[in-house]
Formats: structure tokens, sequence, C-alpha cells
């Protein structure tokens, strides 16, 4: 079984509340969906939206026409006397999703028109796109609620329309109402029906069923799947295509085109655009989707994997990971050493154990670049053996004048002090260690790509601070962390540690 999938992040995707794309951003999501993923088609607007989503359209369609995936690009469209097909003719696309009413509540009472009414303002739409060159598709918009309360609405329009030129009819549980079960039977009712149409079904997630009713939906033979990265979409967004992939090849041991190593690379990027952060529970491409908590866990992956399934993380260019905190055990600890070619002796690694579930319980994330600190630590080397040492600092903020930061830090052994200004004061207290770096060592530092910051909830202004730092050094992504009741001395210890690795070489 071969399902075709149709990626929507870039029409019904961007109907998430707060996300707009650039027409920039549009087609670096398209080329990354068409070319690398291999989606079988995408949708990227909606017609007459705008001058801004015009220009979008036209920039995608044009690199499409030059390098033949112009009929995987589509725009939805309206029945709107022809004004849709205009304007889609006039960006060069070739394909139109037709929006009609797949409900008889939604005909009458939204369209204020008998069913006969709409049929033939549907077949009018379609006769136009026809002369225009454009191939049509045709949303059954709130089919759910159509096929369960007003089939007979529902089976005249297939009726009518099954012998115009519509290639697909795509049935869509436009307010997320099904069940897998129901989508299992009322889909198969269209099936039946109608054995020689293809179908699509686009699902909504109100119910979190959404990857769920999209495999009831494959299972009983419709060939198309809508879905979109990291499941954006109005409401609570529509089927996730890394969760629709997933699930079709290891539960239904279906086909598509999806190459898989790259899901997670598109989940990134839309991420980026979007601003819309992926959870880190969210699976397949959520931060923690593979990674390993308890020590029971680690330990029988050490013995025979015996807590791995199908959803091995190489599939997705990812790898396994094993978390340190209040629930590790030995067994998390030594694969997280292994991983940094450490060896520990029995009485080391208890007390390694026994530090990282303090910190645990003290709610502080520890990473595997956090163990050789930690170690260091337990160790007892003395800290005057680190590479960098900060003496003292002074952090000054005035009203009216820029935040002022005086630095004075140990370098191998060297004293070394700088005074600048900044647009804040971890801003001012950069600029002056990066001063010494450029003057004082003729060197660059690493380029700060991300900084987040963390508190528990509860808002108490007392709260500990985590601020987290990704870094790129020379080509090399890493992060690093510090823990403190001020943000600010708390990127500032999470500083101290990317200047203890660059200069120890780690």
């Amino acid at each position: 079984m071969r399902i075709e999938i149709m990626d929507t992040t870039l029409r019904d995707g961007e109907q998430t509340s707060g996300v707009a794309f650039s027409s920039h951003e549009k087609l670096s999501i398209a080329r990354k969906l068409l070319e690398e993923v291999n989606v079988d088609r995408i949708e990227i607007a909606s017609a007459g939206v705008s001058r801004g989503e015009f220009a979008g359209v036209e920039r995608v369609v044009r690199w499409a026409s030059e390098t033949g995936h112009i009929d995987r690009v589509e725009v939805l469209g309206f029945i709107d006397h022809g004004a849709s097909v205009a304007w889609i003719k006039r960006t060069g696309c070739k394909v139109m999703n037709l929006l009609a009413k797949g409900s008889l509540k939604h005909c009458i009472g939204q369209l204020n028109k008998s069913p006969e009414q709409h049929i033939e303002d549907i077949c009018n739409n379609i006769r136009l796109a026809d002369d225009a060159g454009i191939a049509v598709n045709l949303y059954l918009e709130d089919w759910s609620n159509g096929i369960i309360h007003s089939p007979q609405y529902v089976y005249e329009l297939m009726d009518r329309l099954k012998s115009t030129s519509v290639k697909r009819f795509m049935l869509s549980d436009t307010l997320g109402i099904l069940s897998p079960y129901q989508t299992f039977s009322l889909c198969y009712r269209m099936v039946r029906r109608y054995p020689g149409i293809h179908f699509d079904f686009h699902a909504h997630n109100d119910y979190a069923l959404a990857v769920a009713n999209a495999f009831a939906a494959a299972k009983v033979g419709i060939k198309g799947i809508h879905c979109t990265v990291n499941g954006l979409g109005e409401r609570a967004g529509n089927a996730s295509l890394s969760g629709v992939v997933a699930v079709f090849h290891d539960m239904l041991q279906a086909k598509t085109n999806v190459v898989e190593k790259c899901i997670t690379q598109v989940s990134r990027l839309v991420e980026s655009y979007s601003g819309i952060r992926v959870a880190g529970n969210y699976p397949i491409v959520g931060e923690n989707a593979f990674t390993q908590c308890a020590g029971v866990h680690a330990d029988g992956d050490s013995k025979n994997n015996l807590y791995y399934n199908d959803l091995l993380p190489e599939r997705f260019g990812r790898t396994r990971e094993y978390a340190l905190g209040k629930t590790s055990g030995k067994a998390n600890i030594r694969k997280n050493l292994q991983a940094l070619g450490i060896e520990l002796d029995d009485d080391t690694m208890r007390i390694v154990t026994q530090r990282i579930i303090q910190l645990g319980d003290k709610k502080e994330i520890v990473t595997q670049d956090d163990l050789p600190y930690i170690i260091s630590d337990i160790l007892r080397r003395d800290t005057d053996t680190a590479a960098v040492r900060i003496l003292n600092y002074a952090l000054s903020v005035a009203q009216g004048l820029k935040p002022v930061a005086t630095l004075k830090i140990v370098i191998h052994g060297k004293v070394y002090e700088s005074t600048s200004w900044g647009d804040g004061q971890y801003d001012a207290f950069m600029k002056a260690l990066r001063s010494i770096y450029n003057k004082e060592l003729n060197r660059e530092l690493p380029v700060l790509t991300n900084y987040m910051v963390s508190i528990p909830p509860g808002g108490r202004t007392d709260a500990l601070v985590q601020a987290v730092i990704t870094w790129d050094f020379e080509g090399k992504v890493f992060k690093t962390r510090g823990l403190d009741a001020d943000q600010t001395e708390a990127a500032i210890l999470a500083t101290l540690k990317m200047l203890n690795k660059i200069e120890s070489g780690k």
C-alpha cells in the first residue's frame, strides 16, 4: 500500500495564531519539503489573501516551474465566480484546491443556498478552472459533520461531481470531531460507495486524535493524507508530518515517498521561522523524544536493547541520549561517561551518582557536558587549576545610561582586565570579555546562537534561574548552562563554562 502525503504547513499551518511566513521563508520550506523530505504535494497559500501572499506564491511557483515540481504545488481557492481561478492563474500555479461545503448545515447556514445552488456554483468554478488550464482538487469542508448528520447531502454532492474533472475529493474533519472508529467507518462508506475516486483525508487535532484518525483513514483505503510540520494549524493544529509518517511506515507497513532522515531538519526550520517551539516531549522531533531518564532503562539498553522500539532515532537523523537527574542510576551515568571516554572506579561512580541525584532534586538540568565538572568537583581538584577563572566583575545600571561592566579574569595564569558598555548587563560583560580576547589574545570567541532562560513556575522573585546558551565555535555547536538566583550571573556562569571548554580544547 502506498499513501500520498500532502503537506499544508504553508497554508493551513500558517493559520496558527501568530504565524506568518515571508516569501523567502515559504520558498525555503517548500524546497525542503519537496526536494529533501520528498512529500508528494504541498499546499502553499489561500487565493486572494494579500499582495504579500501573491508575491510568496509567485516566488515558490517560479522556482517549482524551473525545477519540475510545478504539478506538486497547490493553492486553496474559493467559490467566488472565478476570482480565485484568476488569482491562481496570475501566479502561474497549476493546481487549485477548491473549497466547497461538505455539510448541509454549512451550505445553508453559511452560504444561505440550497444544495442544488451550491453544486451549480461548484460546477461553474470547475469549468472556469478547466478553461484556465488549472487542475482541481475539491475540499469537502466540514465533511465529518456532513457525513454524520446529512449523509444524503454528501452523496448528492459526490454523485453530481464525480464525473467532473476533479482529481481528488478531500474529506475534511474541519472541527476535529472524529474518533478513529468513526473515521474508519465513515471513510469506508465513501471508499465503498465510490471505489474509483481518489480520496484525501484532512484531520484536525482538537481531541489529540489527528494522527490516529489519519491512520484509520489510510487503513480503510483513503489514498492521500494531509499533514503539517510540527502539527501546526488552526486551534489545536493538524496531523503532524512526523507522526503520520512514522505510524504509516511502522504500523500500516505502508509506503510513502517521505525521507525520514530529513523530517527533523524541516521541523527545526519551521520551528525557527514560525516562532512556535516544539514541546520537549513531542514525538519524533521533540528534544526529549529519544532521551531515556530512568536508570533501569539505560541498564536494559546496555544488556540487550530491552527498552528500544522500532522508532530508532537514527531513522530521523538523531541519536539516543541518556538524561541525568534524580531518577538516574549508574547505568545512565556510565552511558554518558562512555560517550565522553571517561572511566571511573566504583567508589567514584557511587559519589557521582549521589551528586547527580542531589542536583536533580533541586530541579537543575544535568547534562553530559556537566559531567567532567561534577567529577572534577568530587575529586576535589583545586579550582585554581581551571584554565579560566573570573576574579571579579562589576555590573552597573543607571537611568538614561547604558549598562557598564568591568571584568577581571585569569586565563592560563595571566590576569586581564577590561571595561565596556552594552545594551544590557550581560551584553556589556560579553563586550568586555570580547575586548580581552580580541585585543589582548588576538583570538575570536564562539558565536552565541541561542540564549534561553527558564525558571520554576509560580512567579517567585527568588526562584533559581537557569541560563542555557548555545555556542558555535569553528563549526562545532555546543551548549553550556549556568544556575543562579540572578539571570545575568547565571549567564555569566554558563559563559565561564564555555571559556573553560575552548581553553581546554574540549
